[in-house]
């Protein structure tokens, strides 16, 4: 079985430790970073690769989506950059590793104790890998979502900051005791927090007053009453055909006990205290377009109502190119890896087997969430925006790494930031390559997409 977590180095001495890391400078320099020639491969073999295991009369939305722009097609596209990844310089440092590490998959959440925290928010790809990976994509996806709004100057900056602010981080970590930054949590129900990262204090506050007000923030309908039911609101969410209804209940149904039983106890506690009530599809994001992921509507005996949400989980975009899933359920590979890079994460996050034999994580539906809007965001809010994300990417990754290794290994100067700057700049020009390639294979037929996003 591979390894489930990397090596924790933590109870060796700190010199030795500040040493290991140094040496790892030898091993890969810092500058070295900086690397990216144009790949020698075809992104559409690998993304029509992915289509095998996906929904087919959802793969021409995924490709609808993809088309939009060259940062829609870096979304939609993990494994491309995955399989680019694995050519690129590493320390042989390894990490749980968020996999699809861009700017927007990072959000607001509430936490357990019904505080509003800002941290990573997707995981599908989650699994142990260079630590390195996360910073490109993370840094890259800066360049791209931005490029129709700054010039190439603005956009290396802001390739610099996420790398600077990760390396900044990381120090601070390094010389903090253990379990504070284990407990480090960065709340924004504050509007000074909130405005300080670049986000929106008005969506915030709008999160954290139904945060108060209700313990879930619903936006799905329901019919409501004693036995209510989810309203389809097509091409989003809707329920199986007629003839397909039965096999879909009976997989909800399964995957719903072993679901319970993958929680803790008194969690399981809690969700016993719900009725199964409804259950539909629901199209999701961009690169989760094709897997198959639902609705769980539930039902409490004095009519209040919690929505879960099922999602698929494949193999990792990284798992061809790292140690195997150390776990026979992606479900739980998707919930272990959450746990362990989250702050804090949703105490109903479980997983089973559902319809169609797959493997899914099971998590509250849009627990207050608070997206990034990223639109015609001044660039101040960005590079603050930018700043933030890589703080959080570091303190993720110190949840599993060695903080005092890998702090010793970034040293104390710009060499590291101005290299993650140059592969950025380099990666955006091969992503939009890429899209162009997407959209000429849309064009000639090799690729299947709908005409519009409808």
């Amino acid at each position: 079985m591979a390894d489930e977590l990397p090596p924790q180095t933590h109870a060796l001495p700190v010199k030795q430790r500040v040493e290991q890391g140094r040496a790892l400078r030898e091993r890969c320099k810092r500058g070295t970073h900086a690397d990216w020639t144009v790949a020698r491969r075809d992104p559409i073999e690998i993304l029509i690769e992915q289509d095998r295991m996906r929904l087919p009369e959802l793969v021409p939305l995924r490709y609808a989506r993809m088309k939009a722009s060259p940062f829609a097609f870096l979304r939609g596209s993990a494994k491309v950059m995955a399989t680019d990844l694995a050519r690129t310089p590493s320390n042989g440092l390894r990490v749980q590793a968020a996999g699809d590490c861009h700017c927007l998959n990072f959000g607001g959440f509430a936490t357990p104790e019904r505080r509003l925290s800002f941290d990573i928010n997707d995981f599908d790809e989650t699994a142990v890998a260079p630590w390195e990976w996360d910073v490109k994509r993370l840094a890259t996806s800066f360049v791209v979502a931005t490029a129709q709004d700054f010039d190439k100057a603005t956009r290396l900056g802001l390739a610099r900051t996420v790398a600077r602010a990760y390396r900044e981080q990381m120090a601070a970590i390094a010389t903090a005791p253990v379990l504070e930054t284990w407990y480090r949590v960065l709340d924004i129900d504050d509007d000074k927090v909130a405005d300080s990262i670049g986000l929106d204090p008005a969506v915030a506050r709008k999160a954290d007053r139904a945060l108060k007000h209700r313990p879930i923030l619903i936006d799905i309908r329901h019919s409501g009453g004693a036995d209510p039911r989810l309203e389809d609101k097509l091409p989003d969410l809707f329920h199986p055909k007629a003839d397909e209804w039965p096999d879909f209940l009976r997989g909800v149904e399964a995957m719903l006990e072993q679901y319970k039983q993958s929680l803790l106890p008194e969690r399981r506690a809690l969700i016993e205290r719900y009725r199964f009530a409804d259950a539909a599809y629901k199209v999701v994001g961009v690169g989760s377009v094709g897997t198959l992921c639902g609705v769980m509507l539930m039902v409490s005996g004095n009519g209040e109502t919690l929505q879960l949400q099922f999602k698929e989980a494949d193999a990792s975009a990284l798992e061809a190119f790292n140690a195997p899933s150390p776990y026979t359920n992606h479900g739980e590979r998707v919930v272990r890896g959450q746990r362990l890079l989250q702050a804090a994460s949703d105490i109903l996050l479980g997983f089973g087997v559902g319809p169609r034999g797959k493997d899914f994580y099971v998590r509250q539906l849009r627990d207050a969430k608070v997206k990034p809007v990223l639109d015609n965001l001044p660039v101040r809010n960005f590079r603050r925006y930018a700043r933030t994300c890589g703080e959080v990417l570091a303190r993720a990754h110190a949840r599993s790494a060695d903080a005092v290794v890998l702090s010793a290994y970034l040293g104390n100067g710009p060499t590291f930031g101005e290299a993650i700057g140059q592969f950025a700049l380099g990666y955006a020009k091969q992503t939009e390559s890429d899209h162009a390639a997407l959209v000429s294979a849309i064009r000639s037929g090799r690729l299947p997409a709908e005409p519009r996003d409808s």
